[in-house]
C-alpha cells in the first residue's frame, strides 16, 4: 500500500477543486491507501525569501511555520496529488508557497507518483494548460518523478458546482486507481 499526501490548493473549503481531492482521497482510501489530505490554506506557510538559510543549515528554514512539518509530509508521500483552481492561468498562491518552499530539502522530495488536479470556470481545456505546465515544471525538479493522471474541472466557478459532474467520478476513479 502507499502513502499518498493530497495537497488541495484551494482557498474556498469545499472549493471545486476541493471536492475533486475529497473524491480522490475516497477512491484510494477504497483501494487500501494511506490518504492525508491538507488544505494548504488552512496551514501558516509564508512564501520563501530566497535567502538560502536552509542550504547552510541542513534544510531547516529561517521561517518558523508549518512547511517543516508539511515538508517531511512530502519527502515521506510516494504519492504526491497536487490541486488547485486556475488563477489568472497559474496555481492558487497557497499552493505555490508550499512549491517555492520545498527548496529547503529538495533534493530528498524524491521518487514520487504525481497526480494533478485543476478546476477553471473557462470550459476549455486550454485555458488549464499553463497550471499543467506550472505542476510539470515543478515534477522536473524532482527526481524520478512519475505523472500518473491528469484532472481537469472545466467549466465550474460557483462553490460546490462540481458537484454531479462526471469530472466527480473521474476523481474517485484516478483515486481508485493509485
Amino acid at each position: 500500500m502507499k502513502n499518498v499526501l493530497i495537497l488541495s490548493g484551494s482557498p474556498r473549503k469545499g472549493g471545486n477543486s476541493d471536492l475533486l481531492c475529497d473524491a480522490f482521497q475516497r477512491g484510494a482510501e477504497e483501494s487500501g491507501h494511506t490518504v492525508i489530505k491538507v488544505r494548504v490554506a488552512e496551514k501558516k506557510i509564508a512564501p520563501c525569501r530566497g535567502c538560502y538559510f536552509c542550504s547552510e543549515h541542513d534544510g531547516e528554514c529561517v521561517m518558523q511555520d508549518d512547511m517543516a512539518e508539511l515538508l517531511q509530509a512530502i519527502i515521506d508521500a510516494d504519492v504526491l496529488v497536487l490541486a488547485s483552481p486556475v488563477y489568472f492561468y497559474s496555481v492558487a498562491a497557497q499552493l505555490k508557497a508550499v512549491i517555492d518552499r520545498t527548496v529547503a530539502r529538495w533534493t530528498e522530495v524524491k521518487n514520487k507518483e504525481l497526480y494533478y488536479i485543476m478546476t477553471a470556470a473557462d470550459a476549455e481545456r486550454s485555458a488549464l494548460e499553463t497550471t499543467l505546465a506550472c505542476f510539470r515544471g515543478y515534477a522536473d525538479c524532482i527526481e524520478g518523478a512519475k505523472e500518473m493522471g491528469v484532472l481537469y474541472g472545466t467549466g465550474v466557478y460557483e462553490k460546490g458546482e462540481v458537484n454531479g459532474m462526471p469530472v466527480l467520478k473521474e476523481a474517485y476513479t484516478m483515486g481508485k486507481q493509485v
